[in-house]
């Protein structure tokens, strides 16, 4: 992995290389807020599992800490104003639906779209990191699955009532994933991660937690076709 950056002659020093990375990096730390924030949400929505949701908010905290540490390796200060602006759309989503007491559009967004969307990018990122930054981000993505197992077996052991519900909050939130990889594709390209190679890796991951929940493969081509709305 580490001859990939090498081979590409990635310079992690250079100013323009920073200043994409202030927006990728805020991208990630508040990302990691927003799981922890929504973690410790759920937890009051699903007394019974309240245990293993603040292992995992805690899980995310700590991840968050490992990506600010990520950004002073490099000298670089992360745009958090910038990071919350491009979660605002998922973020508004999932506290209105909390409010609402829907658990199941709360665990699609979180469980499933958070979790896929940062599995992906760090799948596509690690190959081209600074060595400090892909042992971080190795460490991460092995958490981040035991996350999305959460959600995806919850959901499998609720499917039949959560359907009609996970189909409208899919409905409405995949698109804003599009507009989101679309809005990183130029800082993301500075980093060496091209924007195709995002959008496959994030739908190989939310279909396959489709498919673990127990959608037919013709329910998630369906599904997947509301993220080309926002293309």
């Amino acid at each position: 992995m580490q001859q990939v950056a090498a081979d590409l002659e990635i310079d992690f020093k250079s100013e323009k290389y920073k200043d994409a990375y202030s927006r990728i990096n805020a991208i990630v730390i508040e990302g990691e807020q927003e799981a922890y924030e929504n973690y410790i949400q759920l937890a009051q929505l699903l007394p019974d599992d309240k245990e293993d949701l603040i292992r995992l908010s805690k899980m995310e905290s700590r991840h968050k800490k490992g990506f600010e540490a990520c950004g002073r390796n490099l000298q670089v200060s992360p745009d958090m104003e910038f990071a919350k602006e491009f979660f605002a759309g998922l973020h508004g989503n999932f506290q209105k639906a909390a409010a609402e007491g829907k658990i199941v559009t709360c665990l699609l967004i979180q469980s499933l779209i958070i979790e896929c969307f940062a599995i992906a990018a760090y799948n596509i990122y690690i190959p081209v990191a600074d060595d400090f930054a892909r042992k971080i981000t190795e460490g991460v993505v092995k958490d981040e699955y035991s996350h999305l197992n959460f959600g995806e077996v919850w959901l499998q052991k609720n499917f039949a009532q959560s359907k009609a519900e996970l189909e409208e909050a899919n409905r409405h939130n995949l698109p804003i994933v599009w507009k989101m990889l679309n809005q990183v594709a130029d800082d993301a390209a500075v980093l060496a991660m091209e924007k195709e190679a995002l959008v496959e890796d994030f739908m190989i991951q939310y279909g396959e937690a489709l498919s673990n929940i127990g959608f037919t493969t013709r329910d998630i081509m369906r599904m997947s076709a509301y993220g080309l709305t926002a293309a």
